[in-house]
């Protein structure tokens, strides 16, 4: 029976499949399948006896079930993966499983390549990610709309740019990422408190063997365990990705306000937005992404706390970092493939944005109106003075800006009606919009480029 929505609401097979007891059980019998051939390149024990361990460590051969079976009666997971690896090996072979290791040398090290393939499918995620609004970007870098600011309206901006600030800001999670996952490919063999004292006298070149093996690099130093500031890193990099979708999702969900009616997030033919109102178009999905956000954040704390282990190490990294690591990556991917559905179907009414950009009368052009003053000779406060007044006035008395300008006799000593219609027209007034957006989407093409 499910119980948690990770498992039947909220995935993909891709990332889930990481994370299962089938998977982690694999990665742990693979660390265990090096550790054997390490110690048999050393002549530690027989050839023959590593490649039987190699052979018998995977799921065919070592059945989760009895290894559920024996944790039942010994209340050790890793220890119950030894002992049923065992049974799978013989006598002879057998003997030498677990050779040396304490239980998170396997567990540590095993962890490491389940991060590293679920951080590889992030950074997939983040590259969609980009590259759906670089397209964007480009295909709205002339579209003009609003700017708001406090949820004012402030000035106008273009779509395009905004699309390009949050192409820039995946391109900065997959540099952060790709650097957290260096830091998380790391493995140990170093025995129970760090000093490698049984793994004997080739202890480093058994651990090298081990992680050149497995992919992966010798931790530096440790004690029992890989410190924890890595795993920290992981899911702080997480919640960074998921911020910034529930920024996007945040704007998508204004912005699709009734009153608003810019941007609306794909709505099925048959899709209901309300049990009881009809005529409803939620945007669910939107919503879902900042409500997953909020739990993929919720892993920071415990993570950074997993960091003070007492002494040597403790155990209470243990049972937070079984659910750490697979809600945070679980629902990161999810969120970020949810966005992408969304992204590539998104519906942009440049009508509504039009009659938005209407709304306040002109009043939105107030600052061009200003400097264009400016430079014709006004003090620039004198301008600003002028202007709040005027807009105050087409405010409280409902009248149309322009109209409140053109009967200001100080602003018309220096303006022409023309010159005055020319100030009020949105499109003049987007400065290096068009010219950022193409800047950005060049440059991160560049650097899409360098990574392939």
């Amino acid at each position: 029976m499910n119980v948690h929505p990770i498992e039947f609401r909220y995935f993909s097979d891709e990332m889930k499949n990481i994370f299962t007891e089938e998977a982690k059980l694999q990665n742990w019998l693979t660390v265990e399948a090096a550790l054997a051939r390490a110690h048999a390149r050393l002549g530690h024990i027989p050839k023959s006896a590593a490649g039987e361990i190699s052979r018998k460590a995977a799921l065919k051969h070592v059945k989760l079930q009895r290894v559920k079976a024996i944790e039942d009666k010994i209340h050790h997971d890793l220890m119950a993966m030894v002992k049923a690896l065992t049974e799978a090996c013989g006598k002879s072979a057998g003997k030498y499983v677990h050779l040396g290791a304490t239980s998170y040398d396997i567990e540590d090290t095993a962890l490491a390549l389940q991060l590293s393939s679920a951080i590889a499918v992030i950074l997939r995620q983040v590259d969609k990610m980009e590259e759906i609004l670089i397209k964007l970007a480009q295909k709205t870098k002339r579209l003009v709309c609003v700017g708001r600011t406090h949820g004012q309206h402030a000035v106008p901006t273009t779509y395009g740019l905004k699309f390009s600030i949050y192409a820039c800001e995946f391109q900065r999670h997959l540099e952060r990422l790709a650097e957290a996952r260096k830091r998380i490919m790391v493995g140990q063999m170093t025995g129970a408190v760090g000093t490698q004292a049984s793994f004997g006298k080739n202890a480093q070149k058994l651990q090298k063997l081990v992680m050149d093996d497995l992919g992966l690099k010798p931790v530096f130093v440790s004690n029992q365990v890989i410190q924890r500031d890595r795993h920290a890193e992981v899911v702080f990099c997480l919640a960074l990705v998921a911020a910034t979708a529930e920024k996007i999702a945040k704007e998508i969900r204004n912005l699709q306000r009734t009153e608003i009616g810019e941007l609306c997030e794909p709505f099925g033919a048959g899709q209901v937005g309300s049990s009881t109102m009809p005529q409803k178009r939620n945007p669910h999905k939107s919503e879902r992404i900042c409500s997953l956000a909020r739990i993929i954040r919720a892993q920071i704390m415990p993570a950074l706390e997993n960091i003070s282990l007492e002494h040597e190490r403790d155990l209470t990294n243990s049972a937070a970092e079984r659910v750490i690591f697979p809600e945070a990556f679980i629902l990161t991917d999810y969120v970020l493939r949810q966005l992408q559905e969304i992204l590539g179907r998104l519906f942009i009414s440049e009508e509504n944005i039009r009659r938005n950009l209407a709304l306040t009368g002109g009043m939105i052009m107030s600052e061009r109106v200003m400097l264009e003053l400016v430079e014709r000779g006004m003090g620039r406060q004198e301008a600003h003075e002028l202007l709040r007044r005027a807009a105050g006035e087409a405010f409280t008395a409902g009248k149309p800006f322009r109209a409140v300008l053109l009967d200001n006799k100080r602003i018309m000593a220096f303006l022409k009606a023309k010159d005055l219609d020319r100030c009020l027209n949105p499109e003049s007034y987007i400065g290096t919009a068009v010219a950022q957006v193409e800047r950005v989407g060049g440059e991160l093409q560049r650097r899409k480029a360098c990574r392939l």
